[in-house]
């Protein structure tokens, strides 16, 4: 088995026909591409391929011309039927050398790329993602790849001595949520408790955070309870800048924050599919499972990280000191714009009503958010998904939602245009972040279960929680420091005219 996986491996690593997409079980591993022939001494710009890093995805690279290049994503690990998500690196660049990637397998026909999406690109020397300019990049049906789909881009290389790489989306990796979990725990927040749930089957953390006023303040009192997952879908990264965007949130001296803790448990799973992140898949763990289709049945050793969160809700269900009343899943959608909700179908009309609440008070309060595309489903395909099963399990005064946010832009009001998210108002530092945590304040003011003081402010204002989640951190969204913010600012912009 180990040596049949080599030889494929080195199909990979070599572009050859051998096997076909299905021999497309690793990634490229600082492959050369040159002329089919070409036996001389390797010279600038013959491109070099990378993506044996985290989280990087790209399984052959096939030479059509000097300029013209078929880039092949690798596959799901151990399932075949999902190729989204790539991320790899270019090097060997010579300077002004022009060319055409087409990505040329995505197992998706729907896309945003329809809409105006494009790919992510940074390069050492600009390490700040920036969006390829939309005119640069086609999505059509091609005849020369069975009429699939291929989006196809336009590049300018501009810096010799530069590596470029090149994502689906903003990249946001699992070193990159340990790094900011540790800053976290770094502040000994009193409010704040971060342990491991369980692991991975390659033995990764599954983290869960609660964030809450310590129950000595108040021990008569019982609490809500609100559960929040994210990346159960590992190619999903804006979920995992909305899940950062609400923790830093919830652990910041905002009124709103400390009123929030003051009355209710937030109990935190940022990512839930570790090593599929890890792997860079897409959809699928290491063992080629949709995660987020085994909530019925998880099995403790193929769906190791699903089976705890499950144990663990199931548990907190069953605690008469809590009220467990949200359960909130965070995804990003492939071919939709704006953020929105998924919600379930009930018989009683009045719980029908009920949980239209909250994602009508998020549309309100986050522009950004549509409660249009909002819709309340009960499709057989999503039986095994969190919000189905657990809306069954858990008892009619409990809502649960899957969130989900465009990988691309919003629509804002009274707009004809979208408007692209950057890594900057990603949903990230406090935009959806913020209005998520408003809503539930919204909320609980609206049943009477939190007073409507007078002290607690009506408008989140993003600067003023922005300065106090810095205080104490120096690193705000778990990237660089102020410092290297500011460095970056000077860099000019990787995208140049085609």
């Amino acid at each position: 088995m180990e040596r049949k996986m080599e030889e494929n491996m080195r199909d990979v690593d070599t572009g050859s026909e051998a096997g076909g997409e299905d021999a497309l079980v690793g990634n490229v591993n600082k492959l050369m591409v040159t002329p089919p022939g070409y036996t001389g001494v390797p010279r600038k710009g013959h491109l070099v391929f990378d993506a044996c890093f985290e989280s990087g995805n790209l399984g052959r690279v096939d030479y059509i011309s000097e300029f013209e290049f078929d880039l092949f994503i690798r596959p799901d690990t151990c399932n075949p039927r999902f190729r989204v998500w790539f991320n790899f690196t270019v090097e060997n660049v010579r300077e002004t050398q022009r060319v055409i990637f087409n990505i040329v397998n995505f197992s998706k026909t729907k896309s945003l790329y329809r809409d105006g999406m494009s790919p992510v690109v940074k390069s050492t020397s600009r390490p700040k993602w920036q969006r390829l300019p939309t005119k640069n990049v086609y999505y059509y049906r091609c005849p020369d790849h069975r009429r699939n789909y291929v989006m196809s881009f336009a590049f300018c290389f501009d810096r010799e001595d530069d590596v470029y790489q090149f994502a689906y989306c903003y990249p946001y990796t699992y070193t990159r949520l340990q790094h900011y979990l540790d800053s976290l725990e770094r502040r000994n927040l009193d409010y704040l408790q971060r342990e491991q749930l369980g692991l991975s089957v390659q033995q990764r953390r599954l983290d869960l955070l609660t964030i809450t006023s310590p129950a000595q303040q108040n021990p008569e009192k019982v609490k809500k309870l609100v559960v929040l997952t994210a990346r159960v879908h590992p190619g999903e990264s804006p979920a995992s800048f909305i899940c950062q965007g609400v923790i830093d949130f919830l652990v910041s001296q905002h009124p709103v924050a400390q009123t929030l803790r003051d009355h209710v448990i937030f109990k935190i799973v940022p990512m839930l599919n570790p090593d599929g992140v890890y792997l860079g898949n897409y959809r699928c763990s290491l063992m080629g499972f949709d995660l987020n289709r085994h909530w019925q049945e998880p099995s403790p050793w193929a769906h190791p990280t699903l089976h705890a969160v499950k144990q663990l809700i199931v548990q907190l269900s069953q605690d008469p000191k809590v009220g467990l009343e949200f359960y909130i899943d965070v995804h990003a959608h492939s071919t939709m714009m704006n953020g929105f909700m998924y919600g379930n179908v009930f018989e009683e009309e009045e719980r029908v009503q009920r949980q239209a609440v909250f994602p009508r008070l998020l549309c309100h309060n986050a522009p950004d958010f549509s409660f249009s595309n909002t819709s309340f489903n009960r499709d057989v395909v999503k039986a095994g998904t969190g919000r189905r099963f657990l809306g069954g399990l858990l008892d009619d005064t409990s809502y649960c939602y899957t969130l989900e946010v465009s990988f691309y832009s919003y629509m804002a009001a009274g707009s004809t245009s979208p408007v692209p998210y950057t890594e900057d108002t990603f949903p990230s530092d406090m935009k959806l972040g913020r209005n998520v945590a408003r809503t539930f304040l919204d909320y609980y003011r609206h049943n009477n279960f939190i007073d409507d003081k007078p002290q607690i402010p009506n408008h989140i204002n993003s600067m003023e929680v922005l300065s106090q989640g810095r205080q104490g951190n120096g690193n705000w969204n778990g990237r660089t420091s102020g410092g290297e913010r500011g460095a970056e600012r000077k860099n000019h912009s990787i995208i140049g005219e085609y």
